[in-house]
């Protein structure tokens, strides 16, 4: 996730559309604090509303643990696990060297 200033919007404007055309969230910051989040308009958004888009996002992105973006979308935590279902996206997302290790581990 990118983070772009209030000098940014006014010099870089291009690359915040760019990014929200890429389906990526960005960061607004005045003086280093983040003071609002950019979302893109996708289909998931007009479909399911800003919390529930919000939070999938912030989940697949690793921005925020499972249990974070379920309160973000004001769903139960398995409400929530069930939603990530439904979309295709899964709930254990071992990056593949961390996979093998847990496996050795097993052995």
């Amino acid at each position: 996730m990118d983070a772009f200033s209030i000098r940014d919007l006014r010099e870089r404007s291009g690359d915040l559309v760019r990014e929200l055309e890429a389906g990526h969230l960005a960061v607004i910051t005045k003086h280093g604090r983040p003071v609002g989040v950019t979302v893109p308009l996708t289909e998931d958004l007009l479909q399911h509303g800003v919390p529930l888009a919000l939070a999938v996002e912030l989940f697949r992105s690793h921005t925020v643990s499972l249990g974070l973006a379920a309160k973000i979308a004001g769903l139960a935590y398995i409400e929530f696990v069930e939603e990530l279902g439904r979309l295709g996206i899964p709930v254990i997302d071992y990056d593949p060297a961390e996979l093998e290790q847990e496996l050795k581990n097993l052995e």
